[in-house]
């Protein structure tokens, strides 16, 4: 099925976006994120710190870890370029060399911008079609809407083809409606939508709407929403929808189950841990942790501490920041 007939409004996804998440909310302290702007920053003091860590006897992966998990990504931005400007070296390629497997990784995802770390997760996923589906809504649901418009700039640069080329040949049906119906709102177009019932639905109102919508829908039917979803559609299509109404309902909820999901792999889905943990640390990881373990009767941070193993597991830790009791 493919997207036609009908015209988006211009806040088709611009309302829904900018509610989705806890991200504009704050604790006491001034955030729901776990890693904050580090007060007593210098960045020569972690510029050097960094090149110490990665040229004297053995690589220090500890003072990697502790410099680049107890920094905001606009600081480790500015450790970058101090780092070039005082080596003539690329920071990030420098870590790089030093550094291998899911550790490695880690610290690749944190000196990214984050723009260019959602474009490179999203270009990957539609890529691969087993992780497509949930990638995908993941970053285009969750994200707000200058920060989507920023990973499409940057997706654009990097690939040498706009999102929506590769979301139409690699995806179809409604998940293809449903991305398409995402990424054209955030851009303000007016472009084709489809004429069936649910794309409209579940992108063209705000999120308080449609949760009145949902409970509206089982007081009439005894029915909840997502089982009408997975009655009516398969596959990729159920998968979406089910995703987006998960991130509608509860966006901290939806990732504190992708989370859980990702550790009772018989290998942890270290991807996975390593993208949400990295974009939501400075947004809403406390909101997430909190739902982990109210769920999950067991925190986020003890579950990582028994199923991650080797050199990345301080760093995960780091960004989970404590256990809750």
């Amino acid at each position: 099925m493919s997207a036609s007939g009908g015209k988006m409004g211009p806040s088709l996804t611009q309302e829904i976006l900018s509610h989705l998440g806890l991200a504009s909310k704050t604790a006491a302290w001034g955030t729901l994120g776990t890693l904050r702007t580090f007060l007593n920053f210098s960045v020569d003091k972690d510029a050097q710190r960094l090149l110490r860590a990665i040229t004297g006897q053995g690589v220090d992966r500890s003072a990697i870890v502790d410099v680049l998990t107890n920094r905001s990504r606009e600081q480790r931005q500015l450790i970058s370029r101090a780092f070039q400007e005082r080596t003539q070296q690329d920071l990030l390629k420098s870590l790089q060399a030093a550094l291998s497997g899911n550790l490695e990784r880690i610290v690749m995802a944190l000196l990214q911008p984050a723009a260019r770390f959602d474009a490179q997760e999203l270009r990957t996923a539609l890529k691969a079609s087993d992780s497509a589906v949930d990638v995908a809504i993941e970053i285009l649901a969750t994200r707000t809407p200058p920060q989507l418009q920023e990973c499409l700039a940057v997706y654009k640069h990097d690939f040498q083809v706009e999102a929506v080329d590769d979301i139409t040949s690699e995806t179809n049906g409604i998940l293809q409606d449903l991305l398409l119906a995402l990424v054209k709102a955030l851009q303000r177009a007016e472009g084709p939508s489809t004429e069936e019932t649910w794309v409209p639905l579940f992108t063209q109102r705000n999120p308080e709407h449609l949760i009145r919508v949902f409970d509206q829908y089982q007081r009439s039917t005894g029915q909840e929403l997502e089982e009408a979803v997975q009655n009516h559609f398969h596959g990729d299509a159920q998968a979406a929808l089910l995703g987006l109404a998960s991130v509608i309902k509860n966006t901290p909820l939806y990732f504190a189950d992708k989370l859980h999901q990702a550790l009772q792999e018989t290998e942890p889905n270290y991807q996975v841990l390593i993208r949400i943990l990295i974009s939501r640390c400075e947004t809403d990881l406390l909101s997430i942790r909190a739902e982990f373990k109210k769920k999950f009767g067991k925190s986020l941070y003890s579950s990582l501490q028994d199923a991650v193993k080797g050199d990345c597991q301080s760093a995960l830790l780091a960004l989970c920041r404590a256990e809750d009791m």
